[in-house]
């Protein structure tokens, strides 16, 4: 089965950047102030030498939206390559957990766990996923799954020169042979779009419906987000610029002070996925 251009550039126009401007508009028309200085780090402002309550506000709405957009942006795309391989391979999105992608190719079975970028998790969550593909290729033989079962850790952008992933380091012993049902693959960028589709200009194609679709709903977001800045700045400077400059002490005990409260807060845990911020370290 042949898939081209066109009908992907139609899947990322109407799946991927409509749904990501969609969403965009209605977290920055859902925004307030306290909302999003709750949520960021004060003293990592002061150490800027912030002094504008514009550039401030315009800091603190930039940081909250990216930590929120690249895990969104990010999910469209994978179900953008569910859709290429399941076009090509009939490729599936999986149950199984660390998992999004299950489809067959040259008699082998792929299970494949999809990432942003490379340096997507710590050592305590890549364990993680090599436990659950481990615990995966089991559940499926036991579906009766009989051809060798390949795991891939797929990632949207970026490049990884040792795609075998077939030793783990042990400090004071150094890289040892990994268990033979946690061995997987990593591909990155050029190199994971063409093992979902079997083209090496993929990459670069996704770029040309982004791009043209970018270019006509960003007017809008932009004038929506300008008014939004103007109106968390007006508020801003109300509570926090009673003589002219940000007061910090304020600023920071409205974030940190000890207080009772009247409604009970979530746990850090119990927030929304896109509410939760997990750094990008390996």
């Amino acid at each position: 089965m042949t898939l081209s251009y066109e009908e992907c550039y139609d899947h990322l126009a109407a799946n991927v950047i409509t749904p990501f401007y969609e969403k965009r508009q209605s977290k920055i028309e859902g925004l307030t102030l306290d909302h999003v200085l709750q949520r960021k780090n004060p003293y990592l402002f002061k150490a800027k030498y912030i002094e504008l309550a514009q550039d401030l506000v315009r800091g603190i709405v930039d940081a909250h939206l990216i930590s929120q957009e690249e895990t969104m942006f990010g999910n469209l795309l994978e179900g953008f390559a569910v859709f290429v391989s399941g076009r090509l391979f009939s490729g599936f999105k999986s149950k199984l957990k660390s998992v999004d992608l299950e489809f067959e190719r040259d008699d082998r079975y792929y299970i494949v766990g999809i990432k942003s970028g490379i340096y997507w998790g710590n050592s305590d969550q890549i364990n993680r996923m090599k436990d659950n593909f481990k615990k995966a290729r089991v559940i499926l033989r036991e579906r009766g799954v009989e051809r060798e079962i390949v795991a891939v850790n797929g990632c949207i952008y970026g490049r990884d020169q040792r795609s075998l992933k077939d030793s783990k380091f042990i400090k004071g012993v150094g890289r040892v042979p990994e268990e033979p049902e946690k061995v997987y693959y990593k591909y990155a960028g050029q190199d994971f779009w063409h093992f979902i589709s079997g083209d090496d200009e993929l990459y670069r194609e996704i770029i040309k419906p982004i791009d043209e679709q970018a270019k006509m709903r960003s007017e809008a977001f932009t004038k929506e987000y300008n008014a939004k800045i103007n109106i968390m700045t007006a508020e801003f400077s109300e509570r926090f610029t009673g003589t002219g400059v940000i007061d910090w002490v304020q600023l920071i005990d409205f974030v940190s002070r000890r207080s009772e409260r009247e409604e009970q807060q979530p746990e850090p845990d119990e927030l929304p996925a896109d509410e939760l911020e997990i750094p990008e370290c390996e």
